[in-house]
């Protein structure tokens, strides 16, 4: 009998000792990171998915890159969410399409003990703890700087027209405020004769909103600012159309090969290049070592460098619009 017990005993301690051996190996498990851009479509984005992938291989985690194909698509992205939260990701790195709608399932996330960054734009202050890192433009600097940098060509005269973005994306409207504070700090002479329609999200959008003010305001102004990819391309095209590309002094957000040729014909003055690749990568980064318990830097300006003719051939250009080579 004593026999018998001391074998159960030997039993029941190699199953205990299974048991926890299985537990320490679920820890093991690989960490799933969603990355959720506004869109799909856009160069920007594109080399967010590179710079988040590149951290995933580095860091031996899965990085899911899904978002909603256009930027006007809230309902989309928010499902997107929604639905990541369900599949018990462990961490999401998300670039708002709306500063307020985005709260209320990140905070949903955040209940659930999911880790959430997010990157390029940041979300209302409502949002608190549920965000474990902003990773992005200083934008409001960024927009000064183009601010700054338009008066100068202009010989700090004039006017001027800005085709703003879309409603409740902060890092545009942070640019918009800031390029405003520039040009009234730099010349406060040059006269703003339009400054609230909106390109939206789309470049035929940004297209047909851009016809509009150069039919309306085309022969008076000397002048134009754009603050992201969509309304930049968009009114490239209309002041080509027009015949005025290259005679109106052009600051724009964001690079293509489309706009980067543009500026070399001179039919753009200065493109304010931001760092995307670098947002997706340290973003994804921040998670993971959120998840571990590792320290790292949870407010993170990824800068921006106003490209011209006479840097764009530079190193450092060539690095930060070609990444991943």
């Amino acid at each position: 009998m004593t026999r018998y017990l001391s074998s159960f005993s030997l039993f029941c301690l190699m199953a205990l000792i299974g048991c926890n051996k299985t537990d320490s190996g679920s820890s093991d498990k690989q960490l799933r990171i969603a990355v959720i851009p506004k869109g799909t479509t856009h160069e920007f984005w594109k080399s967010g998915e590179a710079g988040a992938k590149r951290a995933g291989e580095e860091l031996g985690v899965e990085v899911i890159w899904k978002g909603p194909q256009q930027e006007s698509d809230r309902a989309g992205q928010l499902k997107v969410v929604e639905n990541f939260i369900t599949q018990r990701v462990d961490g999401i790195v998300l670039a708002p399409l709306d500063d307020k709608a985005l709260v209320r399932p990140v905070k949903e996330a955040h209940a659930a003990g999911i880790k959430v960054a997010v990157w390029d734009s940041g979300l209302d202050e409502s949002a608190g703890e549920a965000v474990i890192s902003n990773v992005m433009t200083n934008n409001f600097e960024a927009g000064k700087e183009c601010g700054k940098r338009l008066a100068s060509v202009m010989n700090n005269t004039g006017k001027i027209i800005m085709l703003r973005h879309a409603v409740n994306h902060a890092s545009t409207t942070n640019r918009e405020e800031g390029f405003l504070a520039g040009i009234k700090d730099s010349a406060p002479d040059i006269e703003l004769v339009s400054i609230d329609q909106r390109g939206g999200v789309s470049i035929d959008e940004a297209l047909k909103a851009s016809e509009n003010l150069l039919n309306q305001f085309g022969d008076s102004i000397q002048g134009v600012f754009t603050p992201n990819e969509s309304t930049t391309q968009g009114m490239l095209r209309a002041l080509d159309e027009a015949g005025l590309a290259g005679k109106i002094s052009f600051v724009g957000f964001d690079t293509n090969d489309s706009l980067l040729s543009a500026l070399r014909k001179n039919k753009i003055s200065a493109l304010a290049v931001q760092d995307p690749f670098r947002m997706g990568y340290t973003a994804v980064k921040n998670i993971v070592a959120s998840i571990k318990g590792e320290s790292f830097e949870a407010d993170v300006d990824t800068g921006a460098v106003l490209l011209d003719l006479e840097n764009i051939d530079s190193q450092e250009v060539k690095e930060l619009l070609n990444p991943s080579e």
